[in-house]
C-alpha cells in the first residue's frame, strides 16, 4: 500500500479537478474510485450508496471488472462491514476478511483474492449517504494516514453527490414551474376561444394529455403554438 507522497497529492488533485468538471456523476465517481485505487495501491476500490427508501447499500462505482463482485446482492443497513460503517458512522477495517465477523461475502472475496479492507463513511452535513472502501490482495493493517486519505476522498465524493442531487432537484422544480406557466397560458386561450370556465379548460388539457399520451407541457405548448400561428 506504500505510495509516494507526491503520487497521493497528485491523485487528490485529480479528484478535486473532477468535482468541478462537467462530467456526468457516474463518470466522476468512476474516476474517483480508479484514482483512489491507484493512489493507495489497492486491488479494488468501491463506492456504495445507501438507498434510504429500501434500506439497501448498493455499489455505485468500482474499478473492478469482476461480474461476480459487481453483482453482489445489496447489503441491508447495518449488514456487513460497509453496513456497520454506515450505521456506526465511523471507519472500520478488516485485516483478514475471511475471519472478520462483519464481512458478509467472504466466498466472493476469496475468489477475488481479497485479503484486507478499509471502509469509511460518505457523509454530507452529518448525514451518512454511503461508504467508500479499498481492498488489498495481501494482509495489510491500514495506517491512520491511509484512513485520513480515504476519508478525504470520501468527503469530496459526498460533495459531488450532494451537488448533483441539488442540481437535479433544482432542474425538476424549474421544469414544474415552466409547465405551470404554459398550462396557465393554454387555459387562458381555451377560456377565451371556447368561452369555458377555468376548471373545464384544465380538464380539457388533461383529457388531451391522456388521449394523445403527451405531457401536460406538450399539450399546452401545442395549444399556444396553434394560437400564435393563426
Amino acid at each position: 500500500m506504500k505510495k509516494k507522497e507526491s503520487e497521493i497529492i497528485e491523485a487528490l488533485t485529480e479528484i478535486s479537478k473532477a468535482i468541478t468538471s462537467e462530467l456526468y456523476l457516474d463518470d466522476i465517481l468512476k474516476l474517483i474510485v480508479t484514482v483512489t485505487a491507484e493512489a493507495l495501491g489497492s486491488k479494488i476500490c468501491s463506492l456504495m450508496l445507501l438507498n434510504q427508501d429500501k434500506g439497501e447499500i448498493v455499489i455505485k462505482a468500482s474499478q473492478s471488472i469482476s461480474d461476480e463482485y459487481l453483482k453482489k446482492p445489496p447489503l441491508k443497513f447495518g449488514e456487513g462491514l460497509a453496513g456497520m460503517v454506515i450505521k456506526e458512522k465511523m471507519p472500520m477495517q478488516a485485516y483478514d476478511i475471511s475471519k472478520d465477523k462483519y464481512y458478509k461475502y467472504k466466498e466472493i472475496a476469496r475468489k477475488e483474492g481479497l485479503r484486507s479492507v478499509l471502509c469509511v463513511p460518505l457523509a454530507v452535513k452529518g448525514r451518512i449517504i454511503g461508504a467508500l472502501d479499498v481492498y488489498t490482495s495481501r494482509p495489510h493493517r491500514f495506517t491512520r494516514k491511509e484512513e485520513k486519505i480515504l476519508s478525504s476522498v470520501a468527503s469530496q465524493a459526498a460533495i459531488v453527490i450532494e451537488n448533483t442531487e441539488l442540481l437535479v432537484k433544482t432542474k425538476v422544480i424549474a421544469e414544474e414551474l415552466e409547465t405551470r406557466k404554459l398550462v396557465e397560458r393554454a387555459k387562458g386561450i381555451l377560456m377565451d376561444k371556447e368561452g369555458i370556465k377555468e376548471a373545464d379548460a384544465y380538464r380539457k388539457i388533461q383529457k388531451l394529455s391522456m388521449d394523445k399520451r403527451k405531457t401536460l407541457k406538450e399539450i399546452a405548448e401545442a395549444i399556444i403554438l396553434l394560437e400564435v400561428i393563426k
